[in-house]
């Protein structure tokens, strides 16, 4: 039994983390060291901590109070009551009250709403009301405690349904009377039957928020093909559209299997060096344009961004390939632009290579163009043929 108290504290504690606890809240003990900031990709770190304020200067009268994984808002101050860093308070909510964390306090709460787009003196800022008591605790780590099992039980739910949906998270409020169910979804669901089955299951208001693959796979987290965590759940919160112009840009293979990320989609990363690419690139003449030679017409094959080299094959023969700086290209090509042809590329060229056909690869490896398109799947026929083949 004591094992089995301890493995239930550990796992509760694990559910805190994502609402920036470091250890679930006690009920009988000071809980104002157990905020941390390092599980929260939007952590900001207040630098006017230390900066003492004029005598006359009334401290701000907002808090940032931080929720499950990413979530933030801000809360005014009524009265008397002061807030510090950690503290566990009771929030206005719509309908009742929620529990969350004082991420920020002071003056760099301000600046935060600005940056947020928020008008700190705006009457629509709801209010903070007060310390949670033992009360509120205790059914906050209730409610904590029933979220992977109300995620299990609604997935199970939904496919009942036959709703082509998947549910991703689930939130209560700190109150327990309102539970927020977020999902993916690639078309519009009518989940009006199912919000009908999980208010009779659960007992509680229900709210569907529907967030796409990106937020989904910011939630899960996991490991990139770099090794490191994903950006999206470390530190991007602003995600952008990346397309297959960025990758062609930055020469990179038409290879799906290495553009996608986690979440199927193309990786957020392309965004990063597209800029760079963009300035280098406007050094390179045009590559469709062909260099004449005695020896016959050259046609460009790839390029080397950051070497500032050019690889061009003859026409009759392009299993080989000739490296040329971007100074010899320009000179070739306003050379033929005069009528002057030189005798070779060999003379001009740093090395040659060997061209490599990677289309077959390429087409093994998938299209590009599945990132619009659902490829269809293979039959089972065509699986037993080549696995006969291979046991041949």
């Amino acid at each position: 039994m004591e094992n089995q108290n301890i493995k239930s504290d550990n796992d509760i504690d694990k559910k805190f983390l994502t609402r920036g606890c470091s250890q679930a809240p006690q009920l009988y003990q000071d809980n104002k060291n157990i905020f941390v900031g390092r599980c929260c990709k939007l952590n900001a770190h207040d630098w006017l901590q230390n900066v003492q304020l004029p005598e006359d200067h009334s401290l701000f009268n907002c808090v940032e109070v931080r929720f499950k994984n990413c979530r933030k808002d801000f809360f005014r101050i009524h009265g008397d009551m002061k807030f510090t860093t950690g503290d566990i308070v009771a929030v206005e909510a719509t309908p009742g009250h929620d529990i969350g964390i004082v991420s920020l306090t002071g003056e760099i709460v301000k600046l935060q709403m600005l940056k947020k787009g928020v008008d700190p003196y705006s009457p629509q800022v709801k209010r903070i009301y007060r310390k949670a008591r033992l009360a509120d605790i205790e059914k906050w780590v209730n409610t904590v405690d029933l979220e992977n099992e109300a995620t299990l039980k609604s997935r199970k739910m939904a496919w009942d349904l036959n709703l082509d949906m998947k549910i991703n998270d689930v939130e209560y409020q700190g109150d327990e009377t309102k539970a927020v169910f977020y999902y993916t979804a690639d078309e519009r669901v009518d989940f009006r039957q199912l919000i009908k089955v999980l208010a009779d299951h659960f007992k509680v208001r229900i709210e569907m928020r529907q967030i796409g693959v990106r937020q989904e796979a910011a939630r899960l987290g996991g490991i990139g093909s770099c090794g490191r965590e994903l950006c999206c759940s470390s530190w991007l919160s602003d995600f952008t559209s990346v397309s297959t112009s960025k990758a062609r840009t930055q020469l990179l293979p038409m290879n799906p299997q290495k553009l996608a990320g986690q979440c199927g989609k193309l990786k957020c990363c392309l965004n990063f060096e597209n800029d760079v690419y963009l300035d280098a690139l406007k050094e390179f003449p045009d590559n469709s344009i062909k260099l004449k030679t005695e020896k016959g017409e050259a046609i460009h094959q790839k390029s080397d961004v950051f070497r500032k080299i050019m690889w061009y094959s003859y026409l009759d023969d392009q299993s080989k390939m000739l490296a040329l700086t971007i100074e010899n290209v320009k000179q070739i090509l306003e050379q033929n632009l005069k009528g002057v042809y030189p005798k070779s590329l060999e003379d001009h060229a740093l090395q040659q290579e060997a061209k490599v056909e990677e289309a077959a690869t390429q087409l093994d490896e998938g299209d590009i163009h599945r990132f619009d398109i659902k490829a269809g799947k293979t039959s089972k026929k065509k699986r037993r043929k080549n696995n006969n083949s291979q046991n041949d």
